[in-house]
């Protein structure tokens, strides 16, 4: 871990953390899970579209985190 000086300005202005935006703005477009269909293992489209969400968070902080370290 790096200190900085008093007067330096912060460097967590990196564009990759832009990314992060897409897995809170991604479940809140309703119009992608609002139907029963398609089923996937019996589940209907909202249960596995929500597992689908987890990955592409998850996804989007592990780059976030690597290009940004």
């Amino acid at each position: 871990m790096t200190t900085r000086e008093p007067g330096q300005p912060r460097s967590d202005r990196s564009p990759w953390n832009w990314l992060l935006v897409l897995p809170i703005a991604l479940p809140l477009m309703t119009f992608l899970f609002n139907a029963d269909e398609p089923r996937l293992l019996g589940f209907p489209l909202f249960y596995w579209l929500q597992i689908a969400f987890i990955a592409v968070g998850v996804a989007c902080t592990t780059i976030v985190y690597r290009m940004t370290r």
